[in-house]
């Protein structure tokens, strides 16, 4: 555990939004400007800062890998095998995944990488003829490419249109959602809540904004973290989000879609505050939430975690989000 912090002081949290505004990172400088600054798009910093999101960086260190397809992947698939894991084999490390990571760091469809990125998304996992698609697939993955493809900018092409109304229909009467069929919803499946919440609120339709509500009340009736019994993962704090909860997932939705005054929230930041270290900042506790590390059996199996930012070490990161859900719940109380 870390050597708690004392509570926030001006001076310190100054310090620390300079730390984040630092230029190494253009994707944390950005939505640090956007995000706690309350900078507009149209500010001059704020469109320099997203401008270089491609060009240095964790955004960078991916899209040089990329190959000329705008995919990850060396070959197209040869068989039904091939086609069915196409882009999302091997975990993590494959298209989809450092997809995710791209949306989250800010760049849009108007970079070309992007694009060829999202049309083999589209042609491979979201056409009705392809072996394997997206649609009526576990909401895990459905939401996750809702989230992704609405962050590119794609969020008003059909066939996303057609993902978040798949996540729609497949809401548990509990409120929440769940990977498997006729079962009710699980704290594990956080997906479909942020597709919603990457909706801008102009774009929700009222039965999205209804199955927001329920889902909402689903994870605030269990305090973000609080189902069955306790489940380390879902303490530990860590990046990329590709589908494995924590609290601090919780926290951000729920923050980020309105309910930031619940009373409910509290146990989540207790635990959010005693997991500041003494310079104000968050650590990634794991860089996958449910391993150990390299000597894991799941290491072994393949399940190799796509790192951004190592473990152990402070985090721009996850200092971003905590801070971000900290500050909208002081003004909302």
């Amino acid at each position: 555990m870390p050597r708690h912090a004392e509570e926030a002081s001006p001076g310190r949290d100054k310090v620390l939004v300079e730390w984040l505004l630092e230029p190494d990172q253009p994707a944390v400088r950005y939505r640090t400007l956007v995000d706690l600054l309350g900078r507009r798009e149209s500010d001059p910093e704020v469109r320099a800062a997203r401008s270089k999101i491609a060009r240095m960086g964790w955004a960078h260190d991916q899209l040089r890998q990329q190959g000329p397809h705008g995919i990850w992947e060396r070959r197209d698939p040869k068989n039904a095998e091939e086609w069915i894991n196409f882009l999302y084999y091997p975990k993590y490390l494959s298209s989809n995944w450092r997809a995710l990571v791209l949306a989250d760091l800010g760049l849009q469809r108007t970079n070309p990488a992007i694009r060829r990125l999202a049309e083999q998304i589209f042609a491979y996992k979201l056409r009705l003829s392809s072996l394997v698609n997206f649609y009526h697939e576990e909401a895990c993955a459905s939401a996750n490419t809702a989230r992704m493809l609405t962050r590119f900018g794609y969020g008003d092409d059909f066939r996303v249109r057609k993902l978040f109304d798949w996540l729609l229909e497949d809401q548990r009467e509990n409120g929440g959602w769940n990977c498997a069929q006729d079962a009710p919803g699980t704290l594990d499946v956080w997906e479909p809540l942020a597709a919603f919440a990457a909706l801008p609120p102009a774009q929700r339709s009222p039965r999205i904004e209804r199955a927001v509500e329920r889902g909402i009340e689903f994870y605030l009736d269990r305090k973000l973290m609080q189902e069955g019994q306790r489940y380390p993962p879902w303490l530990r704090l860590h990046y990329p989000n590709h589908y494995f909860y924590d609290f601090l997932i919780g926290l951000d939705l729920a923050t980020e879609l309105g309910f930031a005054d619940d009373r409910r929230l509290r146990p989540a930041l207790d635990l959010l505050r005693q997991k500041r270290h003494a310079d104000g900042t968050w650590w990634i506790d794991r860089a996958h939430p449910d391993v150990s590390g390299p000597k894991s059996p799941q290491y072994r199996r393949g399940v190799t975690p796509l790192i951004i930012e190592p473990p152990g070490r402070p985090s721009k990161w996850i200092t971003l989000k905590a801070l971000r859900v900290l500050q909208r719940v002081d003004r909302a109380s």
